[in-house]
């Protein structure tokens, strides 16, 4: 479970993947892409081979994803202000963005992994505890909370129509 306040580690991939795709598309109107369009897959590839529900690879893990991270918004702040490299100063303020957003999304994220249950547990044979359900009054997390009121909004509204239905085949 995501820690208290922290946004899921799927949320982080699904961020870098569109963080990384904006540089691409960065890259590609600017008159000097390659800068934004290497920073744009470089952050691809590494939420890519994160291992995550988003991962396509899943070759390293969290703990590692999470102390990459600052050296990749390093690279970004690095690649908005290097003198070598050509670049237009619209595609170094979007680049400067990115890497401040990246970084924000770095510091709110959780990077735990769910525990696997051992094979012995899984082979067939009933966990000898059960499992504690989040109750309505206490959801795990934000998430949890705002899928449970849209389930019951949705389950509400089907049942308004239910009765609808079963008021007009009664008359």
């Amino acid at each position: 479970m995501a820690d208290s306040g922290k946004r899921p580690f799927w949320m982080h991939q699904l961020v870098e993947y569109i963080l990384g795709v904006a540089l691409l598309a960065s890259g590609m109107q600017s008159p000097q892409p390659i800068v934004p369009s290497l920073l744009g897959g470089i952050i691809i590839m590494h939420a890519a081979i994160t291992r995550g529900s988003l991962a396509a690879f899943r070759i390293i893990d969290r703990r590692l994803h999470r102390v990459l991270d600052p050296f990749i918004i390093g690279l970004q702040f690095f690649a908005a202000v290097q003198p070598w490299v050509s670049v237009d100063n619209g595609t170094r303020a979007i680049i400067a963005a990115i890497a401040v957003v990246h970084a924000v999304v770095w510091v709110g994220s959780s990077y735990t992994e769910k525990k696997k249950l051992p094979k012995s547990a899984t082979a067939g044979a009933a966990p000898s505890t059960p499992k504690p359900a989040a109750t309505p009054a206490e959801p795990a997390d934000r998430a949890t909370s705002l899928g449970q009121s849209a389930g019951r909004f949705v389950g509400s509204g089907v049942r308004v129509v239910r009765n609808a239905k079963a008021k007009r085949a009664g008359e």
